[in-house]
């Protein structure tokens, strides 16, 4: 969406006092090279941190690596609107000496995880408000020939305020599909893509995106900017009051009832079972949960420690939501070892097999409020919104509505059939599931963004439709 489009939309007033600063387009990687072959990594500058998310007030740890060893600059911007910048530069750490780091052994469950040294440590100032930063790192040449290579680390400032939109980053999933160092994501087990007891740590970089998504300029950002992103810009260009965590905050009850809108944003595919006990509780308590997701709570993966004792730095593939259900045998070929509950009867719908594909948004129930102001009538759709994955099969919840529905195709193969739905809570709470992971795509399309394109569909951008619904959701959900 255009910066004035957007601004005609917001008055001046609902603006929040961040997205008043001024904002910088400079977060953007502009020199990256990935390793020749697979190319997943980019070893001339690479690096994590100690934690998914931090409060303001606590120490974060920057594990960095150059080959060959150099000194870096680390610019850590946050992610917001700031006038259609897109973020805003907080600190800059360096020049920092950064040796060649070794790369992990390949440990139980093909587990990765790096033990490396830190570069240096980072106190997250009081005054640094909620949400997600990119630490744009930068090789600092020593001679002429040499390159400025360039690739981000990611983290979230949270904070334990009471706000309106509780946003969560669905990192498990972008750690599960990050390939690094060379092909060990929990998809590239030689059994199956999805093999049982299969281990991802929270310590190594961010690959490349992986499967769906080539775009080097990604390098180090985990999944952010291309699923979560388009959503931060839009809720902040239109003033929504609004706080960020990651999923290993949501095993705290607390996170979730502090907020009156939880919102299950892109690829949500990984949950430990102690998020989904706190997902319903929270439901029961009169929150509303909006999953603008696909794929969303498929695979049960408990949290554990790293091997340095830093909690919930490891997932594993554990199990499935609902156990293998309508067709699923198909596609799994192993036992697992844990059967969580049904994730339908959390969300409305869940994951269908086939899996993949994509298709239009078509809507079969435009009376409903969710369609006030967009012009819908029953049959209209919002072309190339459904993908790449989708939910279906709706849950016999009381009250439970299918406000959109139709098949997903793949290139041909045997259609998925896809329902998006909405149901009450019980103290006038209500839980709406869009069915697909490309509903952000639907709202913005910020600077560095790039839309996606998997299975022979990909979404049109951004849609005053998909904007409106998506404002009256928040509305009936904030009174």
């Amino acid at each position: 969406m255009r910066r004035r489009e957007l601004l005609q939309a917001v008055p001046a007033f609902a603006l929040s006092k961040e997205n008043r600063k001024a904002g910088s387009t400079n977060w953007q990687l502009n020199r990256v090279w990935p390793n020749q072959g697979k190319g997943f990594r980019s070893a001339w500058v690479e690096g994590y941190v100690s934690h998914q998310s931090v409060e303001a007030g606590g120490t974060l740890s920057f594990f960095v690596s150059t080959n060959p060893a150099r000194k870096v600059t680390i610019e850590i911007f946050r992610m917001g609107y700031y006038g259609g910048a897109g973020a805003r530069l907080y600190a800059t750490l360096g020049p920092l000496a950064a040796p060649t780091q070794p790369d992990p052994p390949v440990g139980p469950g093909r587990l990765r995880e790096c033990a490396w040294t830190p570069v240096t440590e980072l106190k997250i100032p009081d005054d640094w408000p909620s949400g997600v930063y990119l630490g744009k790192m930068t090789r600092v040449p020593e001679a002429r020939h040499e390159h400025a290579w360039q690739s981000y680390v990611v983290f979230v400032v949270r904070d334990r305020r009471k706000a309106d939109v509780l946003f969560q980053c669905s990192d498990n999933t972008w750690a599960a599909y990050n390939r690094w160092p060379d092909d060990y994501s929990m998809y590239t087990d030689p059994r199956h893509s999805w093999a049982p007891s299969v281990a991802a740590s929270f310590d190594r970089p961010y690959a490349k995106y992986a499967q769906i998504y080539e775009h080097p300029l990604s390098i180090g950002s985990g999944e952010f900017l291309l699923w979560e992103f388009p959503l931060a810009y839009w809720l902040e260009a239109n003033g929504y009051d609004v706080t960020y965590t990651s999923n290993s905050d949501m095993l705290d009850p607390a996170q979730f009832t502090r907020a009156k809108v939880f919102l299950s944003v892109g690829h949500d595919e990984y949950w430990d079972l102690r998020q989904y006990q706190a997902a319903m509780e929270s439901i029961r308590q009169g929150v509303t949960h909006l999953y603008l997701s696909g794929n969303a709570v498929m695979g049960v993966t408990p949290f554990r420690p790293s091997a340095s004792g830093r909690p919930n730095r490891i997932i594993s593939r554990e199990g499935v939501y609902g156990g293998v259900y309508g067709g699923l045998d198909e596609f799994f070929k192993y036992p697992f070892p844990t059967e969580g509950p049904k994730a339908n009867l959390l969300m409305g719908a869940h994951s269908v097999y086939p899996f993949n594909g994509g298709g239009d948004w078509i809507v079969v129930k435009p009376e409903h409020w969710a369609f006030q102001g967009t012009g819908m009538k029953k049959g209209d759709s919002i072309e190339g919104l459904v993908g790449w994955e989708f939910h279906g099969d709706p849950a016999p919840i009381p009250g439970l509505e299918i406000l959109a529905e139709g098949d997903a195709l793949s290139g041909g193969r045997k259609p998925s059939h896809w329902t998006a739905t909405i149901y009450p809570g019980p103290k006038k709470n209500f839980v709406f599931n869009a069915a697909t992971i490309w509903w952000a795509q639907g709202l913005s399309s910020p600077p560095g963004h790039m839309l996606p394109w998997s299975h022979w569909v990909r979404p049109s951008g951004p849609d005053p439709r998909v904007q409106k619904i998506t404002r009256n959701l928040l509305a009936k959900a904030l009174g």
